[in-house]
């Protein structure tokens, strides 16, 4: 028998539309949303294009930003602005790079604008030289709404760097398809790193125009510096919409329903398990060749995004996660059943874990509690103060209902 996850879940009444359930802290409620078609910041050229006339222009984005059909760095070329330089996230300017693989600073073929790698394996910022060559940067990046996943970090080092180079910055603000919800742990910073780089829960709720907010509100930039900010916000956007991403923000996020698994079985990459990278389906399955109990099984290859992925060509048994119904995802939220059920099945104890795990989760509790045979409900119970703390600090910086 396949092993399925851990609780029988009843599926709620679908809409048949592209925004459904509206969870908030997964108490779900129904809206329709079918007619609301949401503008991205982008696309509201004539709130920004005047602040860039006369300006050398950087840009900050990836694959992910679209205006409409045109990619914001043509669109700018083309309406004849200034650009200077480009600059890339993690997976590159095109997406197409392995997490936390160095990327080369290039040019970009189509317009030979020079493209400035913020993950060349030097400090994720740029250098004082590469400052002086613009004078504000427009920041565009599809994000997931995840503490560990790198975009935010990405914007708020950029903010310090222009903070400290006296660069105005601009924030083309897009949807978060885990907007609905806030849930997990606020980051102990004794645990900060590129995954964790801001004291906020794993699922924090926001739009990366409201985190930067934020981060100059908080005062969270070193030295309590704050960045010269415009944030040019979607239209027809709310917080509990269900936005489905046109384009993946990153390889091994191929589709909506991996972003949903994300939060949780990101998990495993601090552990001896593998998450399905290097399949055509990663963070929707996790296994191990020692997990027992189960006649489903997944093989790791290199593939692109995944050159060198966990447990490279052993087969891994475990539990198959693609039929689990996106409302079960959405109700449970950063849901630990999976790594627990992992963890009891190998009886590796301490050995189950490496020291990612840490940055990953933000604290050590949550470690220690599986290890002494907490449930998930118990550990749950251990942030639910986070979760309220942090939603009565983030609102003066909300932008949307």
């Amino acid at each position: 028998m396949k092993k399925t996850p851990l609780l029988f879940v009843s599926l709620f009444a679908l809409l048949a539309c592209t925004y459904s359930k509206s969870p908030n802290n997964h108490q779900a409620t129904t809206q329709d949303f079918s007619d609301t078609i949401i503008k991205m910041g982008a696309e509201s050229t004539s709130e920004y294009f005047p602040l860039l006339k006369g300006k050398r222009v950087a840009v900050l984005t990836n694959q992910t930003g679209m205006v409409g059909n045109v990619h914001l760095v043509d669109l700018l070329n083309e309406e004849g602005f200034n650009v200077v330089g480009i600059f890339s996230p993690e997976h590159g300017f095109r997406g197409t790079a392995d997490a936390g693989e160095h990327v080369a600073s290039s040019v970009d073929e189509k317009t030979g604008i020079p493209i400035w790698s913020l993950y060349d394996g030097k400090s994720g910022k740029p250098s004082d030289e590469t400052m002086q060559k613009f004078d504000l940067l427009v920041f565009d990046l599809q994000d997931v709404g995840l503490r560990f996943y790198t975009y935010y970090a990405s914007m708020a080092r950029m903010m310090d760097a222009c903070a400290e180079q006296n660069k105005e910055m601009i924030v083309l603000d897009r949807p978060n398809p885990n907007g609905f919800y806030v849930d997990g742990p606020i980051l102990d910073m004794k645990h900060k790193s590129g995954v964790g780089w801001l004291p906020i829960p794993v699922i924090h709720g926001m739009t990366l125009g409201e985190l930067a907010l934020m981060i100059n509100g908080e005062k969270w930039l070193p030295n309590e510096r704050t960045c010269e900010l415009t944030v040019i916000p979607c239209k027809n956007y709310m917080r509990n919409m269900r936005y489905e991403l046109p384009i993946s923000p990153s390889p091994n996020l191929p589709n909506i329903h991996s972003v949903y698994l994300y939060p949780s079985t990101c998990l495993f990459e601090g552990t001896v398990v593998s998450l399905g990278r290097g399949t055509s389906f990663p963070f929707e399955a996790y296994g191990h060749p020692n997990y027992t109990g189960s006649d489903f099984s997944f093989t790791p290859r290199s593939v692109p995004g995944a050159k060198n992925p966990p447990l490279l060509n052993q087969k891994c048994y475990g539990v198959d996660l693609r039929n689990v119904p996106n409302e079960y995802i959405w109700e449970n939220g950063f849901d630990l059943s999976y790594v627990i059920d992992a963890y009891n099945n190998l009886n590796m104890g301490d050995k189950f874990f490496s020291s990612f795990f840490e940055k990953l989760t933000g604290v050590d509790y949550i470690r220690t509690m599986i290890m002494d045979g907490k449930s998930n409900e118990e550990i749950r119970a251990m942030w639910q103060n986070d979760v309220e703390k942090f939603e009565e600090q983030r609102k003066p910086y909300l932008l949307y209902e």
